[in-house]
């Protein structure tokens, strides 16, 4: 009888034991089902809407509701950890997506107009993010804009404005006998503005790519004041294709941080010459943007036009992605190998599209661009999507009979051409080079043509999405 008592405890206290294990454990996976926690209890949901399109035709997102109402490609502004979320409605029967790469969210393609879709993610980053449509082309072509995550100064990496505007052009010379002229450059080893969020640190003479356009008759003497600042890190050099010497100037002009020194060369031969850095690695100096342009105008000057603009293309080549945020790096290997990151007008990518830089004309007048291609690699198809070269002073040769009714014209690195158009149509020009997928590395300009409509040169209705 002890032993079975004994038997019969221990089974009772098992079947006890084995009941509070079953319910801590049914605890426990109740527990874990549960929601967590709110982390931060002052995180809210932040609601955009954005249109493709917007019956603007053109390739853009357009706001809708709220601040942002109306406005292209609006910057959307989010607190560190808000969660956010983005509408997508398509309104003009293409196939679009939205896309943020660092927040894993990206809705799917999808091209019935009215259709639409969203995407939901917690704020969890703090920075200028790019907000965009990933179906090839699109995103090149204007379907682009910035979420901004945390303070102004959190979020965006920024610099120096780099950009020569286009419009910075010397006046045409009188008629005059040949003398000296004085020309100021300084070498500056500038942190600029590659792209929105995106900052580098640019070679630049005066603090600008390109440099300062320089413009002289044939037979001038022309005197260099040259000075490397103090604050560079490298030495510095000129090298002027307008001038007949020994490396065009660069015996004369090597000079380290802080150093200074005056060279004089006599323009012999007019045309349209590139100057640029001609320190080793020549290559190097020239990619982080030193080069520029100098006029040497024949004796009997120029035609007079209404509009002259300043324009040159190169590459940067960063150890970075294109797109990255922050500060990128130039990349000596990626140059060799002639694997540029960028490519760019006046400097920065889309630099020649903004508000502040963009070219600007009226209905009937004559444009002149003095287009020069620093490279250091590349050649350039020079094209404006449009326009008609009336024109074009091949290789820059101001002595020889222009070429008439170009399309598009070729222009070696280190090389110039001159080019003449008269405006007939109003609206927006898209300077380019026609190896078009240089586009979406961010080699485009806009040149605007204001003025009223011209319906016997160029009639029909406004389509959706054209990107022009």
């Amino acid at each position: 009888m002890k032993l079975r008592s004994v038997l019969a405890i221990l089974l009772t206290t098992a079947i006890l034991l084995g009941l509070a294990l079953t319910i801590s454990a049914g605890m426990s996976l109740a527990q874990s089902d549960a929601p967590p926690a709110v982390s931060n209890a002052s995180a809210a949901t932040i609601e955009y809407t954005l249109v493709t399109g917007g019956g603007t035709g053109q390739l853009v997102f357009v706001g809708k509701g709220g601040d942002i109402d109306g406005v292209v490609n609006p910057t959307l502004t989010a607190r560190p950890g808000d969660v956010v979320k983005i509408t997508l409605i398509n309104d003009d029967g293409m196939l679009h997506d939205l896309v943020i790469d660092e927040f894993n969210a990206a809705t799917r393609q999808f091209a019935d107009r009215g259709e639409e879709e969203s995407i939901t993610f917690t704020a969890n980053q703090t920075g200028t993010f790019i907000y965009y449509c990933s179906v090839p082309g699109h995103k090149a072509a204007g379907m682009l804009g910035k979420l901004v995550v945390g303070t102004a100064a959190q979020a965006e990496a920024s610099g120096a404005d780099i950009v020569r505007d286009p419009s910075d052009v010397p006046a045409p010379l009188p008629a005059r006998e040949p003398q000296t002229v004085e020309v100021d450059l300084v070498a500056e080893e500038v942190l600029g503005q590659l792209a929105d969020g995106t900052v580098m640190t640019y070679f630049t003479f005066n603090g600008t790519v390109p440099g300062p356009m320089i413009r002289v008759r044939v037979g001038d003497t022309v005197q260099v004041n040259f000075r490397n600042a103090s604050s560079s890190q490298f030495p510095h050099s000129l090298d002027f294709h307008a001038a007949t010497g020994p490396g065009g100037g660069a015996v004369f002009s090597n000079l380290g941080p802080g150093e200074e020194t005056t060279f004089s060369f006599k323009a012999l031969n007019p045309g349209l010459f590139v100057y640029h850095c001609a320190t080793p690695s020549v290559a190097h100096h020239i990619a982080m943007g030193m080069y520029g342009l100098i006029l040497v105008e024949p004796e009997e000057g120029l035609p007079t036009v209404d509009r002259e603009f300043y324009v040159m293309q190169g590459e940067v080549y960063t150890e970075e992605p294109y797109g990255t945020a922050g500060y990128v790096n130039f990349s000596h290997e990626k140059m060799l190998d002639e694997q540029p990151e960028y490519f760019v007008f006046n400097g920065a990518a889309n630099g020649l599209t903004s508000d502040t830089h963009a070219m600007h004309a009226n209905l009937g007048e004559t444009v002149r661009i003095f287009f020069g291609v620093g490279g250091p690699n590349f050649i350039s198809s020079f094209h404006v999507i449009g326009e008609i070269f009336d024109r074009v002073y091949d290789q820059a040769s101001l002595t020889s009979p222009p070429l008439t009714d170009v399309q598009t014209t070729l222009v070696p690195a280190g090389g110039a051409a001159m080019i003449e158009f008269k405006t007939e149509v109003p609206g927006r020009y898209i300077l380019v080079d026609h190896a078009l997928s240089r586009a979406e590395r961010g080699l485009m300009g806009f040149l605007y043509v204001e003025g009223e409509d011209q319906p016997d040169l160029f009639d029909g209705t406004l389509t959706h999405g054209s990107g022009h």
